[in-house]
């Protein structure tokens, strides 16, 4: 008697079934990750302007609190011992997110805003005694 070899079909049809019920529940977990990114995004672009005020600072405090000082070629103008609102992006390198909409407040603090997708990343100058602020609001 001749024995074949190979999968029966419904063997062929569970193995798609089960694929099919694998995949429903994991592809909506990869599908959409454009919002994690842009999370991401922002939350660099937020890292980066904590650091480079806290650079700027030492700066400003290491060369005897004179301003403006000078980051990588860039001069940067200091309020109360932390960049201002219009200098802060030539601190960092901000490319891929487009220029900061710079709002200045009177009678307040001064902010500059970046746009990551629906995130909005604000760098908002430090008030007397104080140090800036970075939010990251939106996502």
């Amino acid at each position: 008697m001749k024995r074949n070899s190979g999968f029966t079909l419904i063997e062929l049809i569970m193995v798609i079934v089960i694929l099919g019920v694998l995949s429903a529940f994991a592809l909506p977990r990869f599908a959409d990750l454009s919002g994690d990114a842009e999370q991401a995004s922002a939350e660099a672009l937020a890292g980066s302007l904590r650091s480079a005020a806290n650079i700027a600072h030492a700066t400003f405090l290491s060369g005897g609190s004179t301003t403006p000082i000078t980051l990588e070629g860039n001069s940067i103008t200091i309020v109360n011992g932390y960049p201002d609102y219009l200098t802060i992006e030539d601190a960092i390198t901000a490319d891929g997110y487009g220029n900061a909409n710079e709002v200045e407040v009177s009678g307040g603090q001064s902010t500059a805003d970046w746009t990551v997708g629906d995130c909005t990343v604000t760098y908002t100058e430090a008030a007397a005694g104080s140090t800036p602020t970075v939010a990251v609001t939106g996502c």
